[in-house]
């Protein structure tokens, strides 16, 4: 399920849903895997208008692609990436102007472990080489709007805002993901955990690691055939669980994960003893289809409860 709500991040999803010929083809694609050809077919428009409207409903994360070889051609077979799509209005209990908000770049981690494939680059370059982790050290590195490694993690330092007297009540976690395979794989699952103060809160198995198509805001530098865009994750861990886009991903509340210290730690890998043991990449600002950095959002009532 795609969890959605009204920030302006999932424009992309409300504008590849504002078409008939899109509408039409999510509808032909709930019965059959079909490619480009057939669907083009089915909708009575030519294959190259049909390739334009696969590729708002990809950046979307409503249709996923891959390209299969058959009766000796290479034909892009779509299928639906997701069953259903929730939209979560603005809630009074949570009064929106009741938050604090912090956007932590990609590239601000403050530990990490990492192996190859790995890499890490800013909007203007790559930091070092590929595969050679001893460049996640580089000063760099704060400047970069994507980093990829095969296994292991980074970790981040979150500034507390909250003041005396203020109790949180959610906390929201906003990010990019995909998996990283060895050039691009859309069908590559891969075990992605998540760890908040020292906590795990829960796992996610991406999909692949799309690059069918470039991404939305990859740098004109940046080659094809490599990661382009991930999925937009909403981590939201609450009293009662935490969810990742509505949906139940653990049982941790927020009153067990220690919110009341100056800083928060956000860690986040595949490890090595995982089923999918298939590689993380984070899109940042410059990057992917969203163009913005990890946001932490947390959601607080006063002390007298409002």
């Amino acid at each position: 399920m795609i969890h959605a709500n009204t920030d302006e991040a999932w424009l992309p999803l409300y504008e590849a849903l504002a078409s008939p010929v899109r509408l039409s083809i999510i509808n032909q694609l709930a019965t059959n895997m079909m490619n480009v050809k057939e669907l083009a077919e089915a909708v009575g428009l030519s294959s190259a208008i049909v390739t334009m409207h696969i590729r708002k409903l990809e950046k979307a994360g409503i249709v996923q692609t891959k390209m299969v070889r058959k009766d000796g051609g290479t034909h892009k077979i779509c299928s639906l990436a997701e069953r259903s799509i929730a939209i979560e209005l603005p809630h009074p209990a949570l009064d929106v102007k009741k938050v604090h908000d912090v956007s932590v770049p990609v590239g601000h981690f403050t530990q990490f472990e990492v192996f190859p494939t790995c890499g890490i680059a800013t909007v203007d370059k790559l930091i070092g080489q590929f595969d050679d982790p001893r460049f996640f050290l580089e000063p760099e590195r704060m400047n970069a709007g994507i980093l990829w490694f095969g296994k292991g993690y980074v970790e981040y330092k979150v500034p507390n805002y909250l003041l005396s007297g203020q109790r949180p009540v959610a906390l929201e976690i906003t990010l990019e993901l995909g998996s990283e395979a060895p050039g691009v794989n859309e069908n590559w699952p891969s075990d992605i955990n998540f760890s908040l103060n020292g906590m795990d809160i829960g796992m996610w198995t991406s999909p692949g690691d799309y690059g069918e198509v470039r991404g939305r805001f990859s740098p004109a530098w940046w080659a094809d055939r490599v990661n382009q865009y991930g999925l937009l994750k909403v981590i939201r861990i609450q009293e009662e669980g935490t969810l990742i886009d509505g949906q139940l991903m653990s049982s941790i509340g927020i009153g067990e994960i220690g919110l009341d210290r100056n800083f928060w730690t956000f860690r986040i890998g595949v490890r090595e003893d995982a089923e999918h043991v298939g590689g993380l990449t984070i899109y940042g600002k410059g990057f992917g289809n969203y163009n913005h950095d990890i946001m932490f959002r947390v959601f607080y009532e006063d002390a007298r409860g409002v």
